[in-house]
């Protein structure tokens, strides 16, 4: 009696463990993809091998929960476009993305999403401050990361229109800094105000 009910439970366990491995299959190609897109913007990284963008249906295999460790470009990416502005409407997203990728195309910041996002410490001073506030990095609302990680996919494919002009720093409306000063503000947004530096030609 026991010998079919164990066969049927195995014949329905190796199709689950074929999804979870195929699965397992396009997330380590995606983030291969994501990782050689961050390198076409370095600007201090050859890259050596085809570039191909990364497609709406790879990314959702890249930390689909939200809850990975930050290793990885979309990840990383993705995690600071939701932690910045994922209450805020209107083009917030793609600028705070469009800070992301401008930083990793100068050479005044590091070479990988990731170093950019978590450069500093985490503890403040930092760049980003979803990085070093000290609360879980994880996802909580997971429609508005969804976007985030599209916004990510987008940023890294280069399809994304600059917003910011060129920004590098970004800050809350509701915070005055002391460094705004020593910018030119090249656009704000209903949540935030981009700058760059005064030299930088455009």
């Amino acid at each position: 009696m026991r010998l079919p009910l164990l066969a049927g439970w195995l014949s329905l366990a190796l199709p689950i463990a074929t999804v979870l491995a195929d699965t397992a299959v396009q997330a380590e190609e995606a983030v291969r993809k994501a990782e050689v897109l961050e390198q076409v913007v370095a600007p201090d990284v050859e890259v050596r091998e085809p570039v191909e963008p990364l497609e709406e249906q790879e990314a959702q295999v890249i930390d689909p929960e939200g809850s990975d460790p930050l290793e990885e470009p979309l990840t990383c990416l993705a995690r600071s476009i939701y932690w910045e502005a994922k209450g805020v409407q209107g083009r917030d997203m793609e600028s705070v993305a469009n800070v992301v990728i401008n930083r990793l195309a100068s050479e005044e910041f590091p070479n990988t999403v990731c170093e950019v996002v978590k450069q500093g410490s985490e503890q403040s001073p930092c760049q980003f401050s979803w990085w070093c506030d000290g609360r879980p990095d994880e996802v909580v609302e997971g429609d508005a990361y969804e976007v985030a990680r599209e916004v990510a996919r987008q940023a890294l494919n280069r399809e994304l229109p600059d917003h910011t002009d060129g920004a590098l720093y970004f800050h809350d409306r509701t915070v005055q800094p002391n460094w705004a000063n020593e910018f030119l503000l090249t656009i704000e947004t209903e949540a935030f105000l981009f700058y760059r530096p005064n030299d930088t030609a455009q």
